[in-house]
């Protein structure tokens, strides 16, 4: 944060930041909303061979554990929507948990492949390819071991406590469904609706750079968030949309105001939503962090 805000012009910036008609941000929100609600429906998908919920109760349980990610160290959001799942719906808390691996798959392929297409228009940084790589090379490996526990579960049998290898009919019924593919296809929609709040705001913050930068701008903003951070991603999420924006002509001075109000739109509402998300359950997210870690 030290670095990002190093020299900022707040007499300038902070106007301007207040100035940005409130459609741009509402739509943003809306768009940022739109994500999570399709990620509820993408989890459902996936989950259909082997237990069903309402959407809304996944969508609680995803806006719960993106609120712990924001609020709490080393990401433990994934862990408790994880529990949440399992307990709502009777689902196998391992079975659920395989499911955010195949969501995090599905993320991971069509972020490479976007990172990809981005590269023909946009000299990326170093740091970054190479981070495009490592994270090619992990969901290489994980989907090369998913794809064999489906259809070479005889053998993967072998490899597998006796105690955990009823778990792989649940995965060999996800991976054999066709929801499995609706949901892959689903992840492209995910994604795609994430461009929203960036166009969004660049728009109303007057940097018309146009959707094909603000997909750019994304793809820079999920790579970068790959490596274990701080919560909510502060200072990381300000520094890679700046660069992201620098890359299309923006000056530093802009960037940053950019940055700084795109955070607020994506991340306020997001901790208002999951904060009420949380209260619904009665539960303190500190008994729900040692429920399901236990």
């Amino acid at each position: 944060m030290v670095y990002v805000y190093r020299g900022f012009n707040w007499a300038e910036q902070l106007p301007r930041i207040r100035q940005t008609p409130l459609p741009y941000v509402l739509a943003a929100v809306l768009c940022d909303i739109a994500v999570y609600c399709v990620q509820g429906w993408r989890w459902n998908e996936l989950l259909i061979p082997v237990g069903k919920l309402p959407v809304w109760r996944s969508m609680q349980a995803i806006y719960i554990g993106l609120f712990a990610n924001e609020v709490l160290p080393l990401r433990p959001g994934e862990v408790i929507r994880s529990f949440l799942q399992a307990r709502w719906s009777g689902v196998p808390f391992a079975v659920v948990l395989s499911s955010v691996v195949i969501e995090r798959l599905f993320d991971g392929f069509w972020l490479i492949l976007g990172f990809l297409v981005t590269s023909f228009f946009v000299d990326l940084p170093p740091v970054l390819v190479y981070g495009s790589r490592i994270l090619a090379g992990i969901l290489l490996i994980l989907g090369a071991l998913l794809a064999f526990a489906i259809f070479r579960r005889q053998q993967a049998e072998k490899w597998l406590n006796p105690k955990l290898r009823h778990h792989l009919n649940a995965l060999e019924s996800m991976g054999r469904s066709r929801s499995f593919y609706n949901a892959f296809l689903i992840s492209f929609l995910y994604l795609a609706l994430q461009v929203g709040p960036i166009y969004f705001i660049q728009q109303g913050f007057g940097l018309h750079l146009g959707f094909g930068a603000s997909a750019a701008i994304l793809v820079i903003l999920r790579i970068g968030s790959v490596p274990p951070q701080a919560p909510g991603n502060v200072g990381s999420f300000q520094a890679f949309a700046i660069l992201g924006a620098m890359l299309f002509g923006v000056d530093r001075q802009s960037a940053t105001g950019y940055a700084t109000l795109l955070f607020i739109v994506i991340t306020v509402p997001l901790w208002v939503v999951g904060f009420f998300a949380l209260l619904a359950t009665k539960m303190k997210l500190r008994q729900l962090t040692e429920d399901a870690h236990q």
